[in-house]
């Protein structure tokens, strides 16, 4: 489906954006591969959650695939995957993500009777992710180490393949883990068009809608939208952690950004396009946004407001991926040094 271009983006060159897979995968390991036989029941019902829950009498079924290569050809509606797995009590320590790779169209996915994640929407508001590759962070309160634990996983299609139908599938640990002090990934306020105001900590964004971060905006009602956007956060730092130098990490973001923290520019990645200059975007999708907030900004105990400008010119925007939140230098430095030696063994 075509793209529209906003009249002040005009001179901007079109480039090809490939869609927006899972770039954190490239450190990730696997850990417990669930590719191969799973269980599968044409049709929607809630038990079917239950770890508890008899499967035992379902199809078997090759995952990754589509359905219809597995015997259900021509088949349109809801199924549930069902596969049981033990995980070995060495994980409990490490950070752990379950790969689905991609699902046509909609997914849910229960761990041991608790939700961990999806990507698009059921009817009625039906909303398909059919290109969206599946990673959801796994809480380690919601496994059994050394047991046996039970994945069941929802999925809705409407037209062509259907199912879990690309891989990996599979339990992973993450290899260049970043800790937070706080982390600010979730809502977020959110308006499309430009205004040098919104950067002010003052600017009334009370009327202003909400939209998840990390998460490109196209899946969340902005579909088809090129053009500047405004995120706004407003964030109570404690004394202790004001005191520490502080580094805002907000994951990777399609295209370009400019981020002010209490009115003041903090960084940016990429340049907005000035008069008849083009923007400088290429690329910068991939690049990890990392800005150090220097002390004399931040009010302790206060209110603190980060505004990030965004400008998206191709198929996805905003900011779509990666850790969003607030880290001390001393964690940065430890995560960068981790993922230097990540790409050292690639």
């Amino acid at each position: 489906m075509g793209k529209r271009h906003m009249a002040l983006l005009l001179f901007l060159v079109t480039v090809a954006v490939t869609p927006i897979g899972n770039a954190a995968g490239k450190t990730l390991k696997l850990e417990i591969d669930l590719s191969g036989e799973w269980r599968l029941e044409i049709g929607d019902d809630p038990r079917f959650k239950d770890p508890a829950f008899d499967d035992s009498g379902w199809e078997r079924i090759a995952v990754p695939s589509t359905w219809e290569n597995e015997g259900f050809p021509g088949y349109d509606g809801y199924a549930w995957y069902r596969i049981h797995f033990t995980v070995p009590a060495e994980l409990r320590n490490k950070p752990l993500y379950l790969r689905l790779g991609r699902i046509d169209d909609v997914d849910e996915a229960f761990l041991n009777g608790v939700r961990v994640g999806g990507k698009g929407s059921f009817p009625p508001n039906f909303k398909t992710a059919w290109d969206d590759r599946r990673t959801y962070k796994i809480s380690p309160r919601v496994l059994r180490f050394g047991a046996e634990n039970v994945l069941a996983v929802r999925v809705y299609d409407v037209g062509g393949a259907g199912g879990i139908v690309e891989g990996p599938v599979g339990l992973f640990s993450r290899l260049d883990v970043l800790k937070l002090a706080l982390d600010l990934s979730g809502e977020w306020k959110f308006a499309v068009g430009d205004d040098s105001a919104r950067s002010r900590p003052d600017f009334d964004d009370s009327g202003w809608k909400h939209i998840k971060v990390p998460s490109c905006w196209e899946k969340q009602g902005y579909r088809d939208y090129d053009g500047i956007a405004w995120y706004r956060k407003h964030v109570v730092i404690p004394d202790t952690l004001a005191k520490r130098k502080l580094i805002l990490m907000l994951g990777k973001i399609n295209d370009i950004d400019e981020v002010y923290f209490n009115g003041t520019e903090i960084g940016h990645t990429g340049r907005f396009p000035h008069g008849n200059s083009p923007a400088e975007y290429k690329n910068k999708k991939k690049v990890e946004r990392a800005y150090f907030i220097p002390p004399f900004l931040i009010h302790p105990a206060s209110d603190n407001v980060i505004a990030v400008r965004v400008l998206d010119v191709g198929k996805y925007g905003g900011i779509y991926e990666g850790y969003v939140g607030l880290t001390t230098r001393e964690e940065y430095l430890k995560y960068i040094h981790r993922k230097r030696k990540c790409k050292k063994h690639r």
